[in-house]
């Protein structure tokens, strides 16, 4: 299980923001009303993640094939609710280096996990454990807090395939530039932003150069929602105050929410069995393996040789659009459960040579058609010319006409008039 450990019942998902206020309107629903002891009314935006409903969840084959209800254990309709006290030291309890205070805030995005997205956190424990030790392993690596493993939760609902309204992308919701920054590849074929194990080690690597920034962890993941520059801008109009809950004001509306929704992502994907939520049961493989492939093979064609569900497949690999693995690229890599990628080892002639013509369609070499150039039907009729006329022809035939007929009328005239001189000099002289 995902988690970090759970509790009996009865013990009572953009890293680069904007400065500006965003001016999309937000339905009501997805949007957090609180109001402090003044009666001052603040609103804050659910992260996009958190606006996602079950259907739209489980519209994914993934979830449709993969994930399925728990016989023994089932989501309840009714959500427990707890003392604050209880709040508090359930969060207290929590083996995290982040801290995972209690406020109000926060108590409004537990509700809202606990309460109208209970369905989608049983599709994302279910989910998670197949997702979890890749994110650990990455975050591992890097010598961040295991913690942060809940960061994707609020991000894309643990969907790989998640596209926010700006373009963000994957599980970890990358932007293209800042995917591209730390190594992730993007073209017409392939998105690595989608890609889970690269994706991981990329967002691992992201926060660690945020911390250097900050060095403080509810910072690096405010900066992670909204970007280091508009964090920095919230510290300096705080005059110099590097606490999130005290630049709290300055923060885009989004980003207000979005550690207290990542604190609430740690309490419910721990406690849920106390707010009668059941996780889900997974199909996916409990392990995996890879084969490295040096030419262009089409999903379907592994599908096919092997027996596989093609869509299982692209579960596996979601960083291929098309299904193509252009391995011809450059050596790519293809997730399969344990036991077929042993049979793809063998079959692995076979499956580049199945159905070639119909998957694989772009041409190497292609004839050009050498036929004769079209004539026009018009400049080979016998015994007709072809005239071009173009506007203005006829009045410049017509007017070169008129001045050729004058000059001839003028040159006759002047011949008669020459003949008659010459006739009354010849009369004089007799």
């Amino acid at each position: 299980m995902c988690h970090a450990y759970a509790i009996q019942a009865q013990d009572i998902i953009d890293p680069e923001g904007n400065d500006e206020e965003d001016e999309e309107v937000v339905a009501a629903e997805d949007e957090l009303t609180i109001t402090d002891e003044q009666g001052n009314e603040e609103i804050i935006d659910f992260p996009e993640a958190m606006t996602y409903d079950l259907d739209s969840l489980m519209s994914l084959y993934m979830s449709k094939t993969y994930l399925s209800d728990d016989a023994d254990c089932r989501t309840t309709a009714e959500n427990p609710t707890f003392d604050k006290q209880v709040y508090i030291d359930r969060l207290r309890r929590l083996p995290t280096v982040i801290e995972m205070p209690y406020n109000e805030v926060v108590q409004q995005f537990i509700d809202r996990y606990s309460g109208r997205l209970r369905h989608s956190v049983s599709y994302m424990l279910g989910a998670c454990n197949f997702y979890m030790p890749i994110f650990e392993e990455a975050l591992d690596a890097y010598g961040l807090p295991l913690e942060l493993k809940y960061l994707p939760v609020i991000e894309s609902a643990l969907n790989p395939k998640a596209v926010s309204r700006v373009g963000a992308t994957g599980l970890w919701q990358f932007m293209l530039a800042t995917g591209k920054q730390y190594g992730l590849e993007v073209t017409s074929l392939t998105d690595e932003r989608r890609d889970p194990v690269k994706a991981s080690y990329a967002a691992a690597h992201y926060l660690k150069d945020l911390y250097k920034i900050f060095g403080d962890w509810s910072l690096v993941i405010a900066s992670y929602n909204c970007g280091p520059e508009n964090i920095n801008k919230a510290i300096h109009r705080a005059g110099g105050k590097k606490d999130y809950w005290q630049i709290y004001p300055y923060l885009p509306r989004e980003t207000r929410g979005y550690v207290p929704a990542f604190i609430a992502a740690n309490y419910i994907m721990t406690y849920y069995s106390a707010h009668g939520i059941c996780p889900m049961r997974t199909k996916l493989p409990a392990k995996t393996d890879t084969v490295v492939v040096s030419r262009n093979v089409h999903l379907q064609q592994i599908a096919a040789v092997l027996d596989l569900d093609v869509e299982m497949l692209r579960t596996l690999n979601p960083a291929y659009r098309r299904d193509i693995v252009p391995g011809l690229t450059e050596p790519s890599a293809i997730k399969l459960n344990v036991n077929d990628a042993t049979r793809f080892i063998d079959l692995q002639d076979s499956i580049f040579n199945y159905n070639t013509a119909e998957l694989l369609t772009k041409r190497d070499e292609v004839d050009v058609n050498d036929a004769p150039t079209f004539v026009s039907k018009k400049k080979v009729r016998k015994g007709r010319k072809t005239t071009v006329r173009r506007k203005g022809t006829a009045k410049r035939r017509s007017s070169r006409a008129t001045r050729s007929s004058r000059k001839a009328t003028a040159r006759k005239s002047k011949a008669r008039r020459t003949t008659k001189k010459s006739t009354s000099r010849k009369r004089r002289r007799r």
